[in-house]
């Protein structure tokens, strides 16, 4: 079971908000604006009080405060100030903060707040390809050099995974519009990263085309009975870890022979294993550099 990360390094401090260490212990120092713990070693560490209120300072900051004005501040005033200011402000550093804030104190409400706030200003194609995507990237980094446990991750991934869903099932209320194109969104066997293709189920269901979303870690041969779907399938995948480098272009021949073949089918593909894809070899499979180019060819 994964316990939760309350307790973080000044270097956790600098990840988590983008301010130098040598900044965060000027202004300990100089303003007294944390108070952190030491070990038996006398090394300083933060709790999550530390850490909500760095990212408020932050945002006051990088927002017109001067830090010594922010100082004089008390800690429910900052929170006031952020929660006053936060939409006033529409920029995409504002609003990472704040999911930021909410994924460190498990905060739905405050999540939730934030990107139905967003919705009133752009649409939901802005908020996910200018916010959230450079939001799971930046989990990623976070997650892999502790700073955020396991649990922070899954929390933020599930609420936003939610939001997905629930704009899709609106989408789906409607028959498809444009017959030009069916597609077939699925991950390969063990791959479960799944966020991006089911954006991508969201942009497709959006231009109004028939689309069949089938999630991850999907064998090939549960693939060949969608023949009947409509005309011109495009199946499209995202390999993030999945094929390895030295299956991945057996795993596009057999593809082909048993699925596009019988549909003159199209393979759209993107991730971080398509560099190993011998394109010669692969007439029928298109490899795209990131989820825009996907959705250009829309």
């Amino acid at each position: 079971m994964n316990r939760v990360k309350n307790h973080f390094s000044i270097k956790n401090l600098e990840q988590l908000s983008g301010i130098k260490a040598h900044t965060i212990r000027i202004w300990e120092k100089r303003y007294n604006l944390f108070e952190p713990e030491r070990t038996d070693t006398n090394i300083r560490t933060y709790n999550l009080q530390n850490l909500q209120k760095l990212l408020n300072v932050r945002l006051l900051y990088n927002n017109g405060f001067k830090i010594s004005k922010i100082a004089d501040f008390s800690e429910e005033k900052i929170t006031q100030i952020v929660h006053d200011l936060s939409f006033k402000k529409n920029s995409d550093d504002w609003s990472l903060g704040l999911f930021k804030l909410a994924m460190i104190n498990f905060d739905q409400a405050l999540f939730t707040k934030t990107f139905n706030d967003l919705l009133k200003h752009h649409s939901f194609s802005t908020i996910f390809q200018n916010i959230f995507i450079p939001f799971m990237y930046e989990l990623g980094v976070l997650w892999q050099t502790n700073s955020i446990s396991p649990s922070h991750e899954h929390f933020v991934t599930s609420l936003i995974k939610q939001k997905v869903h629930s704009l899709i099932e609106d989408l789906q209320k409607n028959n498809p519009t444009n017959t030009t194109k069916s597609f077939v969104l699925f991950l390969p066997d063990n791959e479960i990263h799944e966020l991006g293709i089911l954006y991508l189920n969201y942009e497709v269901l959006l231009k109004g085309y028939k689309s069949i979303f089938l999630g991850q870690s999907v064998p090939i041969e549960s693939l060949s009975n969608l023949s009947g779907i409509g005309d011109n399938i495009h199946f499209v995948s995202s390999f993030t870890i999945e094929p390895i480098k030295e299956n991945i272009n057996d795993y596009l021949s057999v593809f082909e022979e048993k699925i596009l073949h019988p549909v003159n089918g199209k393979l759209w593909l993107v991730g971080y294993q398509t560099q190993f894809i011998d394109g010669d070899l692969h007439p029928n499979v298109n490899i795209f550099d990131n989820l825009n180019h996907i959705i250009k060819h829309l």
